[in-house]
């Protein structure tokens, strides 16, 4: 049974601490088996937000995979940007920055998709995309393979196009090849998941929204995901829950649950 909470695009230094405690209460109601950071933990690499961004993964005490995020590199201070772009990161959450996490139920493979020259948009290189290939083929039949960038891999809204990973279309395509369910992502504070088309294995996008910051986008409240895989769900099935914060009952609510099933079973979506 597995429980894997995706947070998003938190911004600490633009936290809300009523968003923050009531995360907190969320993650100590579920107990996850783990704690997916999908990038701009900080909203400008300072170190003080680093320390806060930390202290609030701390107290939550979920083994924790980490991504950085274009907001997670030092933007004015070129120097570093340069020659240290991810010191600061690695100083509060480890210089490895393509973390797995693998259970009997989970494979989860991180992709730094950010780039030192690049300000917003991100890209993965083709040895990337082999290297995270190569690491899915290896998963077992039980577990469920999910791959987290930053950037997303699908988009919904005219708008956004301009922020898909450059590179994606390549990515996807192999990464259904090798037998990957689910790609994760942020970056453009909306929670949504869809279906990818055309490719060998079905496969589906899973963005979430921001998680504590007030940098939220019209209609999108803050939000995170919470999947259910294992014996946390029905056999083959994995449960993509929707939660947002509501600023009357100051903590976050379920406002939507996808189920999603992988190649195991049907290769269906449906919203309940």
């Amino acid at each position: 049974m597995s429980v894997l909470l995706q947070i998003s695009d938190p911004h600490f230094g633009t936290e809300q601490a009523e968003v923050v405690e009531a995360l907190e209460l969320l993650s100590q109601q579920h107990q996850p088996t783990v704690l997916v950071l999908s990038g701009d933990i900080t909203q400008r690499a300072r170190p003080s937000q680093f320390a806060a961004a930390r202290a609030f993964t701390d107290r939550l005490g979920v083994p924790l995979l980490s991504l950085a995020g274009n907001h997670d590199i030092p933007l004015l201070d070129l120097k570093q940007r340069l020659f240290h772009p991810y010191a600061r990161y690695s100083a509060a959450f480890g210089a490895e920055l393509e973390p797995v996490h693998a259970s009997a139920d989970l494979l989860v493979l991180g992709v730094n998709t950010t780039r030192w020259y690049r300000h917003k948009n991100g890209e993965v290189s083709r040895a990337q995309i082999e290297r995270v290939a190569s690491r899915l083929g290896s998963a077992t039949p039980g577990q469920l393979r999910v791959v987290v960038v930053h950037q997303p891999v699908a988009v919904l809204m005219p708008e956004d196009r301009h922020d898909l990973l450059r590179g994606h279309a390549g990515a996807l395509k192999r990464w259904a090849e090798a037998g990957c369910d689910l790609v994760m992502g942020g970056h453009i504070h909306l929670p949504y998941v869809v279906a990818l088309a055309g490719l060998a294995h079905p496969m589906w996008a899973v963005q979430a929204g921001t998680a504590v910051s007030k940098r939220v986008r019209d209609g999108a409240p803050n939000s995170v995901n919470l999947l259910r895989w294992g014996g946390a769900a029905a056999p083959g099935c994995c449960l993509i829950e929707q939660w947002d914060f509501s600023a009357s009952a100051k903590a976050f609510v379920r406002s939507r649950v996808t189920e999603v099933h992988p190649a195991r079973g049907s290769a269906a979506a449906r919203e309940r």
